[in-house]
């Protein structure tokens, strides 16, 4: 299995992960509205990285893991947020919180190794 099937499966594992997450979590209007943001930038991770898989020239892939590297650390952040106001456990926290910043080390490095490697082709 190549590193780019290997992405796609890890940010798509993570999707899952944050969407039954969020499925599990909507007792009140505040978590609602931090689990829909959540849900949002989550998602939109592994969308963006399977994006980049067809994208239409080196920018286009570069544009798009860096629009999916803000989402990584937006989804950071809310996890950030929903476990210091006592939204999610401790368990949840870190294993969602490794997992997001392990992609966001895989995205920055994928970044650095393309352009890296479009200014020796150049």
């Amino acid at each position: 299995m190549n590193a780019r099937n290997i992405f796609q499966e890890k940010s798509f594992d993570f999707a899952v992960k944050i969407v039954k997450l969020c499925n599990a979590k909507t007792t009140n209007y505040q978590e609602n509205v931090l689990n829909r943001q959540l849900l949002r930038s989550g998602t939109a991770v592994g969308a963006l990285i399977r994006e980049a898989q067809n994208a239409e020239s080196t920018a286009d892939f570069i544009h798009k893991l860096a629009i999916s590297q803000k989402e990584c650390d937006e989804t950071c952040y809310w996890l950030e947020i929903l476990y210091k106001t006592d939204m999610i456990n401790e368990q949840q926290f870190k294993e969602l919180h490794y997992e997001s910043t392990s992609l966001l080390r895989m995205i920055r490095s994928s970044i650095i190794t393309t352009k890296n490697k479009r200014k020796l082709n150049s």
